[in-house]
């Protein structure tokens, strides 16, 4: 079994900057790509930023400039997201995602959340 668990999350004014962090564990052959996803209030998830096994992003339209996507080179079971200039649209609970080869197969695995409240 695989277990996703994010931190970081919490309030914070317009303008300002939250980190977050996931943290990958359990019988995990290797990760592939890695991402963080939001969903807000009467909305559907929606994905913020990715980051392939080999490094390469991709990122929301509405983040871009803002949000930086990154794992951890050592570890590689560590994504985190650094998110600057927040704005109040910017609330939502972020999920961490991970696709990961385990003994049986590929699958996608999600963590429980992280809420971020950004206040006006």
């Amino acid at each position: 079994q695989v277990q996703l668990v994010e931190s970081g999350g919490g309030l914070v004014q317009a303008g300002g900057s939250l980190r977050l962090s996931c943290a990958a564990s359990g019988v995990i052959f290797s990760i592939n790509a890695m991402g963080w996803y939001r969903q807000a209030p009467g909305k559907q998830r929606e994905l913020v930023a990715r980051i392939s096994g080999t490094g390469m992003t991709n990122y929301a339209d509405s983040v871009k400039g803002r949000f930086t996507i990154s794992r951890d080179n050592a570890k590689n079971t560590m994504v985190y997201l650094q998110m600057n200039s927040l704005t109040p649209e910017d609330t939502a609970v972020y999920y961490c995602n991970a696709n990961v080869l385990t003994i049986a197969a590929v699958s996608d695995y999600w963590g429980q959340g992280t809420r971020v409240t950004v206040s006006a």
